[in-house]
């Protein structure tokens, strides 16, 4: 069977107990996670090979997120190690009339300082049949709109399907911005 790869960031969310604001709490639940890695684990429990790219830091928390995915039957094979931190996000619970609130804290993280020569898309296409990534990647830097392109070209190259959920994110990119850096993706799309 071909797998599945995606591509995106890894972050550790830290939420309060419940319904309690951050403000409040005392302690978070630590849960690792994004977007296309939660592709990966979806496509992973449905019984198919999926592998997901990303790059993390060479450290505790690096680590405890690989092992994070792959402990869900993920391939990590193709996980870059590099970069000083990890992506986090602190999250809470929308209670009665009150919304969810989430904070980011991304910047600089590994994958956003990643470049194209810290994969091998060749080695990682060979064998695949279908790619995902979401328009969050891009907007996290200009260094992974690049490597989002790389890795869709290299996708095209070797007849790999690829496919691209938008996923706007306006704390992250303007709709200029968007829209120029996703219009010149859409060529490599299915």
């Amino acid at each position: 069977m071909s797998r599945v790869v995606t591509l995106g960031e890894m972050m550790l969310r830290l939420m309060p107990s419940g319904n309690l604001r951050i403000e409040q709490a005392p302690a978070f639940d630590a849960i690792y996670g994004g977007d296309e890695s939660i592709v990966a684990v979806a496509l992973a429990r449905f019984g198919l090979e999926s592998a997901y790219v990303t790059r993390l830091p060479d450290n505790p928390l690096g680590r405890a997120a690989l092992n994070s995915i792959r402990s869900q039957g993920v391939n990590t094979d193709f996980i870059a190690l590099g970069g000083e931190r990890l992506g986090l996000n602190f999250y809470e619970n929308g209670a009665s009339i009150r919304p969810s609130k989430v904070i980011y804290d991304r910047k600089h993280s590994a994958i956003a300082e990643a470049n194209p020569s810290d994969f091998d898309f060749d080695q990682i296409f060979d064998g695949a049949r279908w790619f995902h990534v979401s328009g969050i990647t891009p907007a996290l830097s200009d260094s992974t709109a690049a490597v989002t392109e790389a890795a869709m070209a290299a996708a095209k190259k070797h007849g790999v399907t690829v496919s691209v959920d938008l996923n706007y994110r306006r704390k992250l990119w303007t709709p200029e911005k968007a829209r120029k850096v996703m219009t010149g993706l859409m060529q490599y799309v299915d």
